[in-house]
């Protein structure tokens, strides 16, 4: 053995004195876990992301269907009232013949007839009462054309000027909606 070739293995033995050698072999290599722990990490992000995406779009579904739930029974109920507004239209004639009808037979000697024509008058009318409709019969107050259709004039002798004077045909309405305007005279002005 040569002297050179034994002294750089000395010092590279001697560099090495002092230090502990899992120090010296681990101070630059990765640990075996570290990329495994990544690859979790950016699974666990993903499914995180994942998960909040679903949940969004499960409350956005949700929100939907409550949304549409609700336009269906506000239209589901408008059907019902139009329904039920066209159905009284078709009963107002009916009425009026019924109060034709208690008016012809007012002077007569049939009371059986004239009480039950005034029962089936009132029992109709009870009902329609009921429903929200009420008759518009303003006799004597200010021509209102939202309500009332003037088809003639009074001369002024017969009233105040502007007033209704006369009631041709009652008009009715239920809730805010005018079912049948009424057909009135009107004093001139």
């Amino acid at each position: 053995m040569r002297k050179k070739d034994t002294i750089p293995e000395l010092e590279e033995q001697e560099d090495c004195v002092g230090q502990p050698e899992a120090l010296t072999e681990t101070q630059d290599s990765p640990t075996p876990n570290e990329p495994e722990q990544v690859l979790i990490d950016d699974a666990l992000a993903e499914a995180v992301r994942q998960r909040d995406e679903y949940l969004n779009l499960s409350q956005r579904v949700q929100a939907d269907f409550d949304n549409y739930r609700r336009r269906n029974a506000a239209v589901r109920s408008e059907a019902f009232d139009d329904g039920a507004i066209a159905f009284i239209k078709t009963l107002l004639p009916v009425i009026d013949n019924l109060e034709r009808a208690v008016l012809s037979v007012q002077n007569t000697s049939d009371t059986a007839l004239r009480d039950g024509v005034q029962m089936i008058l009132t029992q109709l009318t009870e009902a329609l009462e009921k429903r929200g409709v009420t008759p518009i019969a303003r006799l004597n107050e200010r021509f209102d054309p939202m309500l009332e259709d003037a088809i003639a004039q009074a001369p002024p002798e017969e009233g105040e000027p502007g007033t209704v004077c006369t009631i041709l045909q009652k008009g009715y309405k239920m809730d805010k909606t005018i079912l049948r305007h009424a057909m009135v005279r009107v004093v001139a002005e």
